[in-house]
């Protein structure tokens, strides 16, 4: 019988999941095209980047950083402060997959994952658009 690997695991663990993150940050703080998801964010991008390794540690089946220090994610509630529509998302994804590209994540995990985080990303929109 064999075990099957969780996201986390196939993904490479920890260390690959922090290098996918900063990588993930790299871009969205030097990117032109997604100026406008990093103005979202504090200057010093630190802890957003923890939060955000934490979160996907638990969500992709590692262990379950961000509930131990914070409790329930609650991601709407945490989000719904900042505007975010489909630019905002748009910009968001357009970071994350470019952080998949350069870390090489590879299929059948990238698409999977990455259309996963497409539908979280999506869930986050809370700015009134017209269609």
């Amino acid at each position: 019988m064999s075990e099957q690997k969780t996201p986390y695991e196939v993904l490479g663990g920890e260390e690959a999941l922090r290098a996918l993150v900063q990588k993930f940050y790299e871009i969205m703080d030097t990117m032109p095209e997604a100026q406008g998801i990093r103005k979202v964010h504090p200057e010093n991008l630190r802890g957003s980047e923890e939060k955000l390794f934490m979160y996907l540690s638990g969500w992709l089946g590692g262990p379950n950083l961000f509930v131990e220090r914070f409790g329930h994610p609650r991601l709407r509630a945490r989000h719904f402060p900042f505007e975010i529509g489909k630019s905002e998302r748009d910009q968001w994804m357009l970071c994350m997959v470019k952080a998949f590209d350069e870390m090489k994540v590879q299929e059948p995990l990238r698409s999977e994952l990455l259309h996963s985080l497409l539908r979280l990303a999506d869930h986050m929109r809370n700015k009134e658009e017209t269609e």
